[in-house]
């Protein structure tokens, strides 16, 4: 079955995709399957039609749905319980009644905008959205704003960082492949990143969040509401607690940066701080201390709330690790790899070539990451032929393709369809919508940089 009438391989592939792609949004959207279900039952479709084996088709499920759940599992659990304490102290409350005071109501998106940019710049996006998600929650409730309208900027700050500034992983990869020089490309990520961020966020956000109605889901807006009177915790030690990761994080990636080969101890502590999982949960720790112990709670009081902030999050856990084993069926079938083959094919400008693959690998795979990484290593030989091209641009090129149209074989796209309580339609027309804005914009922004540098 894994050939159409004779047609090309790499084709018929494409093909089976784009009907397992079509199979899975029709019967979430149109026959309200659950998503977890209807994921593994696209990902076992896929796998028969693309020709693979049926040991190899289990291999994939699983090891793709423990692949990803591997980290973003932990993530999600310690971060909700970061989130947790937060709203409990009224530590997001602070935060967020301190935002709307500084910029305004009317101006407060802008303000969660520069929040996701620097939030993000040390932290996966999934970190980042389980560490800022209850600020959205109660900014969106104090200024009877639409949940999108504040949501969308936020999601657009982290999404261009994670997608378009070293040192996140995927652009680092394309540095190495590319031999970009990295100061270079964090100036040119921010020139192109901030404008792109602001029309796809603030200005896309405003828009979006006049037509489309969506609530918080009831269970974790309640979660992370204030639950007493008691005073607020001061800005400074709420800001420092949820930043504490967020510092850990750049401090494991400067060094990193400094001593690539971890030759010296502080070099190998540091960057064991810096990972993710350790970050948050030291800081889930101090978030005992600083905003639970600091703020009157007894340890009966805090050992309740780590564990009843767990069980909502169990459904979005489950749906972000199906989304993980439909993707790792997509690349195990070879449908990446056509892809690949077929967009090398094609005569283009460099920087839109690099764009172009980035962005076929990124619609099969839901990957960023791997569509950055997959696409430095059919770029960089065609790079190596055209000596007088911008390296650092296309290294931008590459990460704002890697950005475009997530869609159901994405874990993010999962899990912010989840967290704002959408359908499918809904969160294809938002953020489905917002990350191919970043993706289009910021490659026009990039081709414009072109032109001077």
């Amino acid at each position: 079955m894994n050939r159409i009438f004779g047609l090309d391989h790499n084709l018929t592939l494409i093909i089976w995709a784009l009907l397992a792609i079509v199979f899975l949004v029709v019967l979430i959207a149109r026959f309200k399957w659950n998503p977890f279900v209807t994921l593994l039952i696209s990902s076992l479709l896929l796998g028969f039609l693309a020709g693979m084996k049926p040991e190899d088709i289990i291999k994939a499920v699983t090891g793709g749905l423990g692949g990803t759940l591997g980290t973003i599992a932990i993530v999600i659990g310690l971060g909700t319980m970061l989130g947790k304490m937060m709203a409990e102290s009224g530590g997001a409350e602070r935060i967020a009644t301190t935002l709307i005071d500084r910029f305004g109501e009317k101006r407060v998106h802008w303000a969660m905008m520069i929040v996701g940019f620097i939030v993000g710049i040390p932290v996966f996006f999934e970190v980042g959205v389980i560490l800022l998600i209850p600020i959205v929650f109660i900014v969106a409730r104090k200024t009877k704003m639409s949940l999108l309208q504040i949501g969308i900027p936020l999601l657009a700050g982290l999404s261009t960082v994670h997608g378009l500034v070293p040192p996140h992983p995927a652009p680092m990869i394309a540095i190495a492949a590319y031999n970009a020089d990295l100061g270079k490309t964090i100036l040119y990520s921010i020139l192109v990143g901030l404008p792109t961020a602001i029309i796809a966020g603030p200005l896309f956000g405003k828009f979006i969040g006049k037509r489309l109605a969506v609530e918080p889901p009831a269970d974790l807006a309640e979660q992370f509401a204030a639950k007493d009177n008691r005073g607020l915790p001061g800005f400074g030690i709420t800001l420092f607690t949820i930043l504490l990761p967020v510092l850990l994080m750049l401090i494991g990636s400067i060094a990193t940066i400094i001593d690539p080969k971890a030759t010296s101890g502080l070099t190998r502590f540091s960057t064991f701080i810096g990972h993710e999982i350790i970050a948050l949960l030291i800081a889930v720790v101090f978030s005992f201390f600083s905003l639970g112990f600091a703020r009157g709670f007894k340890k009966e009081d805090i050992s309740r709330f780590a564990s009843e902030c767990l069980a909502p999050t169990a459904t979005i856990i489950l749906i972000i690790g199906a989304g993980g084993a439909f993707k790792q069926v997509l690349i195990n079938s070879g449908v990446g790899g056509a892809i690949a083959a077929m967009a090398t094919q094609a005569h283009v400008n460099i920087i839109f070539f690099a764009w172009f693959v980035a962005a076929l690998i990124r619609v099969a795979t839901g990957s960023a990451t791997v569509a950055m990484t997959t696409a430095a290593g059919i770029v960089a030989p065609v790079l190596a032929l055209n000596p007088g091209v911008n390296v650092e641009l296309v290294v931008l090129a590459t990460g704002a393709g890697s950005l475009v149209l997530s869609h159901v074989n994405d874990a993010g796209f999962w899990m912010v369809k989840e967290f704002f309580n959408m359908s499918v339609s809904q969160t294809l027309k938002s953020w489905t919508a917002m990350e191919t804005i970043l993706s289009v914009v910021g490659l026009v922004f990039i081709l414009l940089l072109s032109v001077v540098v």
